[in-house]
């Protein structure tokens, strides 16, 4: 075989191989909502409130919060990392990003280096794939509610006031994860995520990590960082990191509407 087929044969692998990982990396923006927790919580065996309760004030919660944020924009900073065959890739995209409820999002690339490859076959599908994520017929696979996942209560953190959860997805599908979520016990906003895809992307992605931390800005909590890992049946492995900053938010009113145990459908995340 002459070196041009092995070239050939090499690039049509390793473009298969990381074009499978956009079904993943999809994850770190349609997931739920969202900050950091600490990892060596003390927990109480006592819950203030039912599973049901919880549930119920998590969906309503998200879609008063979905509702009253009218406008953001951020900055926001990807960063991907491959090391296996059939050679190590790296490269950076800074973005502008903006969200108009309900259902536009755009971005603007303000700087970007590294593996064009990279650029041009992960990033740039990342950020169509986002802006196609809002649509009412895929948000609606995304929401984090009763309809799409079942909720186990695992522990209730008194001190950091956060019940830690443990989410299955009713159905398989790439826009649904299954793994532990964290749910903030005042505002019922998730605000960690470590999950795995409920389906896995391509026959070449052995194994999938991702996780998600938000932050509380105003009234809405929103990405913070998010990082998701794939492993790849060849020995590879590529890590996905987005830095969330300067965000600018248009809310409809300086507070949300009080919690209420509804079970009502939550909307997409920003």
């Amino acid at each position: 075989m002459d070196t041009e087929n092995v070239e050939t044969i090499s690039s049509r692998t390793a473009s298969r191989v990381i074009a499978s990982l956009v079904a993943i990396l999809m994850l770190s923006s349609v997931v739920a909502r969202k900050v950091a927790a600490s990892n060596e919580a003390k927990t109480s065996p006592v819950a203030p409130l039912s599973l049901d309760q919880i549930v119920g004030n998590l969906v309503t919660k998200n879609a008063e919060r979905s509702r009253n944020l009218l406008h953001s924009e951020a900055t926001r900073v990807y960063h991907l990392t491959y090391r296996g065959f059939p050679g190590n890739r790296e490269a950076e995209m800074m973005v502008e990003a903006s969200y108009d409820s309900p259902v536009n999002k755009e971005f603007r690339i303000v700087s970007q280096s590294g593996s064009k490859f990279i650029l041009d076959r992960v990033f740039a599908k990342l950020l169509e794939a986002e802006k196609e994520s809002v649509r009412p017929e895929i948000a609606s696979q995304t929401q984090l509610n009763r309809e799409n996942y079942e909720f186990t209560l695992v522990a209730y953190d008194a001190e950091q006031g956060q019940y830690e959860m443990q989410v299955t997805p009713r159905h398989k599908s790439k826009y649904v994860y299954r793994g532990k979520i964290w749910v903030e016990a005042t505002d019922f906003a998730v605000t960690r995520i470590e999950a795995e895809p409920a389906q896995n992307p391509s026959f070449w992605t052995k194994k999938s990590e991702v996780h998600h931390e938000y932050q509380k800005i105003q009234n809405s909590w929103l990405p913070a960082r998010n990082q998701s890992v794939s492993y790849i049946r060849l020995g590879g492995r590529a890590t996905l990191t987005i830095e969330y900053k300067d965000y600018r938010l248009t809310e409809a009113h300086t507070d949300v509407a009080a919690v209420c145990p509804s079970t009502a459908g939550a909307a997409p995340s920003h």
